[in-house]
């Protein structure tokens, strides 16, 4: 963005996208009446960036440098994103996870200035006013959620809203999305969290959330206005309660450009790592069977993404649901359950009732364990072994966060496993050495899917987001995993190099679009250089 003599001295150093701070050269010192509000050193955007790490380092917490970089954002944004740029692997776990489950639970009372957009139940009847007030109108990507599941939290309400920022901190740091067509939205429609209720820093509205018939008014009028304002976004859904999000999802996939991505992203992922996975032990998707210890949201989201994958190796539906099997709370997804939703009751087995997952693992015989349960410690050293003695290269994926809700940790599975597991979970565990070998444990984290499969979007412009769009983003990103690495067990790419897995990503993803006919672009003829001519530089106006 060039500079404009409209906005001079303080009011230019206080505006984040305009402000250099100590980068403004003499000339435009001279020019936008800053001489004297800056010391005289003029530094380079690197040597500002060493000072801000410098300054990170002295931090005692992930926490205080979520904070310091929430401030740098607001005060210098190319500085920001400069800085989250130059290590990805390193500032992901402090602006996103697992960071941000403490974030979430103080956002209250951390809270410095606004960022996003908050939209309440009291507006009914002129959202569409109230997004106009955003001073963009080109919003590509609307991340939104309720707070009603966030990380592992439960219910948070307004104190959500960390997730939406952080996210689309991610597409532009992992994806490089240019940072003004985001737009984080918090949907404030109360929370069955008495204790935030009772908080008196607490954030939002002090209500229970309305039942499901009201809910779908304040949304449907919603998504109206964000088509009418913003008539070219995506609105990416995040953190609702498991079930709004399938409701939401099912309601608006064919008839809005929309993506979910704690059903659609984390099956992707998990994706991801499984083709990586079985190019490993030299099997196909059509030869296994899975077990989900957790059914909502993720679970289920993750069994549907399979089975447009298994069709997609000339697997009936029905064929693959019969490799499926879920467990949540309250046992066995099976046949006698009244207790089962419209999308569980698919995948209802006519077994016995079962609340035993080493049970039903000797039952059923999965070659895959999945946990998206939040039930820390669910895979027991017997759960394990069973996968083991049944399997001999058992893929166990414990995905859930934060740490504490891991149904098991990296060291457990190899350990258990005589080191013959092939390992994901939900955050990074540290490498492992056991009997003089070492061990890379797998991260099925989301930001190897959302910033690429965004990215590709922001291009080619489609219509909708379908699954089979979704799973070649996992394609993709599985297909970045070189023989070296496979060898070595590992099912990702290194975070070090996503900017660049992202952008290899998206351009595979965007020729797929538009072989698909679903691009409402003029096809380039060479698609990964025009990919990369839209990306985000952090880089200073000259």
């Amino acid at each position: 963005m060039p500079l404009t003599p409209a906005l001079r001295g303080t009011a230019l150093l206080n505006n984040a996208l305009l402000n250099k701070g100590t980068a403004f050269t003499e000339a435009e010192r001279r020019e936008y009446g800053l001489e004297g509000l800056l010391p005289t050193q003029v530094e380079t955007l690197d040597r500002q960036v060493e000072r801000i790490h410098r300054h990170l380092e002295a931090k005692p917490s992930n926490l205080e440098r979520y904070i310091y970089l929430s401030g740098l954002r607001d005060q210098n944004q190319t500085l920001f994103y400069r800085v989250l740029m130059s290590n990805p692997a390193q500032f992901v776990p402090i602006v996103y996870a697992p960071t941000l489950a403490a974030v979430c639970q103080q956002f209250s009372h951390i809270y410095r200035r606004p960022r996003g957009m908050y939209i309440s139940l009291d507006m009914r009847g002129r959202i569409r006013d109230v997004l106009r007030n955003w001073p963009t109108e080109n919003v590509r990507f609307l991340c939104v959620t309720t707070g009603g599941r966030i990380l592992g939290l439960g219910d948070i309400g307004v104190n959500g809203m960390g997730i939406p920022i952080g996210k689309l901190d991610l597409y532009t740091a992992c994806g490089a999305v240019p940072p003004e067509v985001l737009l984080p939205v918090q949907l404030d429609i109360g929370t069955t969290n008495s204790a935030l209720r009772a908080d008196p820093l607490y954030l939002g509205l002090r209500r229970e959330p309305p039942p499901l018939e009201e809910l779908d008014g304040f949304v449907e009028e919603f998504v109206s206005a964000v088509n009418d304002v913003f008539p070219d976004c995506c609105l990416h859904f995040e953190d609702w309660k498991g079930t709004d999000a399938l409701h939401y999802l099912d309601k608006y996939r064919n008839t809005a450009l929309c993506y979910n991505d704690d059903i659609q992203g984390t099956a992707a992922v998990t994706l991801a790592g499984l083709i990586t996975a079985l190019k490993i032990k030299n099997e196909t998707l059509a030869q296994q069977r899975f077990l989900f210890l957790g059914a909502g949201s993720s679970g289920l989201g993750t069994a549907d993404m399979l089975i447009s994958a298994l069709k997609q190796e000339g697997i009936s539906a029905q064929e693959a649901i019969e490799r499926i099997t879920l467990m949540d709370v309250n046992g066995l997804l099976e046949t006698s359950r009244t207790d089962l939703s419209p999308q569980q009751k698919r995948y209802a087995k006519a077994m016995p009732p079962s609340r035993d997952l080493l049970a039903t693992i000797k039952a059923f015989k999965p070659t895959v364990l999945i946990g998206v349960s939040t039930c820390g410690g669910a895979f027991t050293q017997e759960v394990v072994e069973t996968m083991s003695a049944l399997n001999e290269r058992p893929i166990i994926f414990p995905l859930s966060l934060p740490q504490k809700n891991a149904e098991c940790t990296a060291e457990q599975a190899y350990e258990w496993s005589q080191g013959q597991a092939l390992f994901a979970a939900g955050l990074q565990f540290p490498e492992v050495e056991m009997n003089g070998r070492t061990f890379y444990p797998g991260q099925a984290n989301n930001f190897y899917i959302f910033p690429a499969l965004g990215l590709a979007v922001y291009a080619t412009c489609p219509k909708h987001i379908t699954d089979d769009m979704v799973i070649e983003t996992a394609r993709a990103l599985a297909d970045q995993v070189d023989p070296a690495s496979r060898e070595r067990g590992r099912l990702f790419p290194p975070q070090s190099d996503i900017l660049d897995v992202s952008i290899t990503s998206a351009a595979r993803i965007a020729e797929f679009i538009f072989d698909q006919g679903a691009a409402t672009v003029e096809r380039p003829k060479d698609i990964r250089a025009w990919i990369e001519s839209l990306t985000y530089s952090p880089r200073y106006a000259d």
